[in-house]
């Protein structure tokens, strides 16, 4: 799941994918309705990726919550009315993220998450978070190409050394 392109804006509801960069702001299309607009640096935006939940331990990736809702509700729009009162919000939540902290995590942040997801999972963007190990693995593949790849392609790669009429002259006079 790449969530690096889908962005929240403080003030603006909804959720929003990176369309492109200009040259003061980032330029933005709203997943709701379609429409694109500018993000300047003085809005308050988060990128999806960055944002995390709070748990008496330590923090999850909103990735992984996500992901554990899709499971739940096995793939499927929220069974859960989001206008239902915060105590039904928090008890479907602890059932998704046990632990979440209870002080820190309001009614209205769960409401937000799981409009959130009706949206992603709206535009087909929920999939299974890559593991750690997954992304070792995929360096240690990179590197084993890398010590396979054969000497003198290293070399033809390797930029020629440019010298001058000055640095010939110097080398011939060490010699």
């Amino acid at each position: 799941m790449d969530l690096s392109k889908v962005m929240a804006i403080s003030g603006k509801s909804g959720l929003f994918k990176v369309v492109s960069q200009s040259r003061g702001s980032i330029i933005v299309e709203s997943l709701a309705d379609g429409k694109k607009m500018p993000v300047f640096a003085t809005h308050r935006s988060s990128v999806l990726e960055d944002i995390s939940m709070f748990t008496y331990t330590d923090d999850v990736p909103l990735k992984e919550v996500l992901w554990k809702i899709y499971q739940k509700e096995g793939g499927k729009a929220l069974s859960i009315d989001l206008k239902a009162d915060s105590d039904q919000l928090k008890e479907y939540f602890e059932v998704i993220l046990p632990d979440y902290d209870q002080e820190r995590v309001y009614a209205s942040d769960i409401r937000k998450l799981f409009s959130w997801y009706n949206l992603l999972l709206e535009h087909d963007m929920i999939s299974e978070p890559e593991t750690e190990e997954g992304e070792e693995e995929k360096e240690a593949a990179d590197e084993t190409t890398a010590e396979e790849t054969p000497k003198e392609e290293k070399k033809a790669d390797a930029p020629k050394k440019q010298t001058t009429k000055k640095a010939r002259k110097e080398d011939k006079d060490d010699k």
